[in-house]
């Protein structure tokens, strides 16, 4: 089968309890709602505060369908946010790098901004050099969601959703979306994507958070990290795939058995990690079919969080935060060069001009579905 198939703190008082203890546990999940801000139009973003029966939240904003904060224990039991965002909405109308944010209507890079779908051509916006990157310049990451919160004994969840109109961003097609953020009593958070059209299209949802495992106090070159691939997507020095899969072992790229991040990040004599600054590339999965797999881990010794990455989908970009530079601060951290990393899972890069990688063409009729979750315990 094909898969497409209570009260806040006041934004000042965020920042303080990543740091604190504070969560407590509770008979059954929960969702809380405040008013996040408000958007240039006027109309209002609202924060969302899922909370399992163990203490562990998630916050998430529906401007852009941003996870803004996730608050995990470590080995002794202390609550801290581990993921890269703000806590005030007008940080992210600044701008920023896609913290964890909705991604569509296609993640990663599309070479040129162009591509051809039945015998027609369409141009996208061009945001990334000569590409055309998550989806344009007012991607799904830019626009408000009407939201609906489900809840059951075991979980707390948020369904969103959004029509993108046809030619929105150059994409052809209606396009109706509905995403699920569902947190359970596992410490899982989990994401399920589901897309129709009117017309085809492409389609290639993702989640872009920013992890680090540490509670935000240092880089996550210390992170030791798995992903269960046996070959990579080969890129050109733009980052645009050369149509060629290119295998791991012997190379920076293998991580089949848990290496730091750091240990290979800088060798330059890879011509891969030269193009991406790093690691900035989509993995070929090894799975079984297309069902929801476990594909890779990240574990850091510092605190003991262990976060295990299970998707649908047929690759994953794994990306060290290369590009950011300092210029971003936020609850209290500065985020430099390499201070959190990300887990798109996803479709390869660039697929609508590369016909034979995984499909990302979605035609009326069929039903895009995709699941992917972060799981969250110590050790």
């Amino acid at each position: 089968m094909r898969f497409w198939a209570a009260i806040l703190l006041p934004s000042m008082l965020l920042a303080g309890c990543a740091g604190e203890n504070s969560q407590k546990t509770m008979d059954k999940p929960s969702i809380s709602k405040a008013v996040f801000g408000q958007l240039p139009d006027g109309s209002a973003a609202d924060l969302y505060t899922l909370t399992n029966s163990n203490g562990m939240s998630a916050r998430i904003t529906n401007y852009g369908g941003i996870v803004t904060h996730l608050f995990v224990p470590d080995k002794n039991g202390k609550f801290e946010d581990v993921v890269l965002g703000f806590d005030s909405l007008q940080n992210y109308l600044d701008g920023h790098p896609f913290f964890g944010a909705l991604v569509g209507r296609y993640g990663n890079r599309i070479a040129n901004g162009k591509f051809q779908l039945d015998g027609q051509n369409y141009n996208l916006y061009v945001n990334n050099g000569p590409n055309a990157l998550h989806g344009g310049k007012v991607g799904f990451d830019k626009v408000l969601w009407k939201t609906r919160e489900v809840t059951t004994d075991s979980t707390a969840g948020l369904q969103m959703s959004y029509v993108s109109a046809d030619m929105e961003e150059g994409y052809p097609g209606t396009l109706e979306v509905e995403v699920t953020y569902t947190l359970a009593n596992d410490n899982s958070l989990k994401i399920d994507y589901k897309a129709t059209t009117d017309k085809p299209t492409v389609v290639n949802l993702t989640n872009h958070s920013y992890f680090n495992l540490t509670g935000l106090k240092r880089d996550i070159l210390g992170h030791q990290v798995t992903i269960n691939a046996d070959s990579l997507v080969a890129v050109n020095d733009k980052l645009i795939p050369t149509g060629k899969l290119i295998p791991v072992a012997g190379t920076p790229f293998d991580f089949n058995t848990p290496h730091e991040v750091g240990e290979r990040i800088d060798d330059n004599t890879h011509e891969q990690i030269r193009f991406g600054g790093g690691y900035d590339h989509c993995w070929v999965l090894r799975k079984n079919g297309d069902g929801l797999a476990e594909i890779a881990t990240v574990y850091d010794p510092s605190s003991g969080r262990l976060m295990e990455v299970s998707t649908t989908e047929p690759g994953v970009q794994f990306y060290t935060g290369n590009f950011l530079n300092g210029e971003l601060k936020g609850k209290g951290a500065t985020y430099s060069k390499r201070f959190g990393l990300c887990l798109e899972t996803e479709h390869y890069p660039d697929s609508p001009n590369q016909p034979h990688f995984p499909t990302t063409i979605l035609r009326p009729g069929e039903t895009y579905r995709t699941t992917t979750a972060y799981r969250f315990s110590v050790k």
